[in-house]
Order: C-alpha cells, then structure tokens, then sequence
C-alpha cells in the first residue's frame, strides 16, 4: 500500500494533534510535529503543514482531513551498468553510496553509503533530502545534521597526503573511489545486520566491469544485490542523503583546512584554485601541497609557474 501525503492548515493540524492524542507514540522524526499509531495506520505530522498516512487503513483515515496533495516522484533515467535496476527500486530499501570531493584539487575525498528503509522515504522527501548539487551549503548542513540524528552511514575522509601516497604509487583515482565505495558498503552492511537491503545502488563513476576488477586483491567485495547508474541520487534517496553527508564532510574539512593555511580555500580546479596555490606555495613552501591538495592535478604545474617555482 502506498503513503499518502495530504497538506492541511494550521487549525487542522492543531485538530489533528488533539484527536490523535491517545494515539501518540512519542517519537517524533526530524522536522516532525507528532507520530500517532491508529486502526493499523501510522500518521505523521510535519510542521511544514504535511501529514503522511502510512498502512493499511490509510485510505480511511486520511479521508477524515483532506485528499492526497503529492504524487510520487518520477526517478531520473541514468545510465547503467551491470545488472538491469529493478523496476521498483526507488520505493525499496536501499543502501546508495556517493563520493565528494574527486574534482577539487583542494580537500579530501569523503565517501559515504547510508541506508534509507522504504517507510523511511517519506520523511527524507519532507527533510528536503535530493541530489546534492542542487542544494546550497547552507542547505546541505541543516538537511545532514537532521540525516545524523536518524540515519544509518558509514563515513571515509581520505586525506590528501594518503590519497598522494597512493597515486603515487600508481593506484588511479578511480580503483581509489571504488576501495572507498566498497569499504563504506562494508562498513554499513556489517552495522545493520542481520537486516539486509533489498539493494545496493552505487552512484555510477565507472562501468560495473571496471569497479570490480578495481577491486581485485580486496579482503571483502561486496556484490550481492549491487547496483549501478548515473544520476543515482534522483533514482533513490539513499543515494542523494550520502551525497548529502558526503558534502557535509567535506565542508566541514574544507573548513579546517581553510584555517590551517590562514586563508579561505577555493572549491574545484579552476584558474582561481591556481593563484590561491602559488600564495599556498609561497607562503608555506612547495610541500605543503602534501597536505593541502591532490598534487597530481594539473594546477599543481600551473601553480608552482606563477609562484615563480
């Protein structure tokens, strides 16, 4: 059966929050007003004025307030890799893995793979949870933050001077995010057991054949019930709330790197990137790069010319 959201008024909610009284459980969800359990029906109210009907009797007692305003969202088209995405994946339990970070010279790589249960849709969908790129900063630490409270993740932060280490040593930076991918599913799978998802669905960087044989020589592959595809985070909110932690992540190391070089770093590669990393250079000397950068990006050559180096 699936939920039904109805938008109600404030005098209504204060109704609803009077009859359902006896009913309540007592937890209350992010960005949730109350959570009652009545005739094999779960109702939850949200202070954006939302209340969700969720089982059996839903129909019934959602009637007694108001009709349905929202339909389910569509799920974007990807591109896919491996085994074929169930058809109704976006409404399954779910384990969705994301990285951040690959492309900017400055700051680590964060990967994050968080497990989102399907009655646990609706409220991500109320929390604002969606793909990443398309939330503010500001957004991204108030939505992670309520993520934290609830959500079961597992988090890697590579620093640069171990993501330096290893390419140079010849590992490429993607057997490097499939490592991070795999160990975070790992992580995860090995929290929530013995409960398992009814799939993994990994935000595509590289054809299915290519991230497992990334893997080979690894302990422990994860491969049952593994999914991929573009666009991942719009296919399913396990996707979009790791994108979400993953960017919380790095913000808040982006942050203190900022603060140990003495100056705000700037995010991506672009010609900006280059001058603040001469000033990194000339300030702090060539090996701070180390710490500070993926030294194998081309603005490492671009900087050290206008440093002068």
């Amino acid at each position: 059966m699936s939920n039904i959201v109805i938008q109600v008024s404030e005098t209504t909610m204060q109704k609803m929050n009077t009859h359902y009284k006896p009913f309540h459980t007592g937890k209350t969800p992010p960005g949730s007003l109350f959570v009652a359990k009545k005739n094999n029906c779960t109702i939850t109210a949200y202070r954006s004025g939302k209340v969700m009907f969720q089982g059996t009797e839903n129909v019934e007692e959602a009637k007694l307030w108001g009709t349905p305003t929202a339909k389910p969202a569509q799920a974007a088209v990807g591109k896919t890799s491996g085994k074929p995405l169930p058809a109704n994946l976006s409404s399954l339990s779910v384990i969705g893995s994301d990285e951040v970070g690959k492309g900017d010279y400055f700051g680590p790589m964060t990967v994050v793979a968080s497990y989102v249960r399907k009655e646990q849709i609706p409220l991500l969908q109320e929390l604002g949870v969606k793909d990443s790129k398309h939330l503010t900063d500001q957004q991204i630490v108030k939505i992670a933050k309520d993520l934290l409270s609830f959500l079961p993740y597992s988090l890697l932060t590579l620093p640069n001077e171990k993501y330096n280490h290893l390419q140079a040593k010849g590992m490429t930076q993607g057997k490097i995010t499939a490592i991070l991918h795999n160990q975070a599913l790992n992580h995860l799978l090995g929290k929530v057991a013995p409960e398992k998802p009814d799939a993994i669905l990994i935000d595509q960087f590289a054809e299915a054949s290519v991230y497992f044989r990334h893997l080979q020589g690894q302990k422990t592959i994860c491969r049952e019930n593994v999914y991929f595809s573009t666009k991942a985070e719009s296919i399913h909110l396990a996707v979009a709330a790791s994108s979400i932690l993953a960017r919380y992540a790095f913000l808040k190391a982006f942050e203190t790197l900022s603060k140990k070089a003495g100056f705000e770093l700037p995010k991506g590669a672009g010609a900006k990137v280059d001058q603040v990393a001469a000033r990194l250079i000339r300030e702090k000397g060539i090996a701070a790069l180390n710490e500070f950068t993926k030294e194998h990006f081309a603005n490492t050559g671009k900087a050290r010319k206008i440093a002068g180096m």
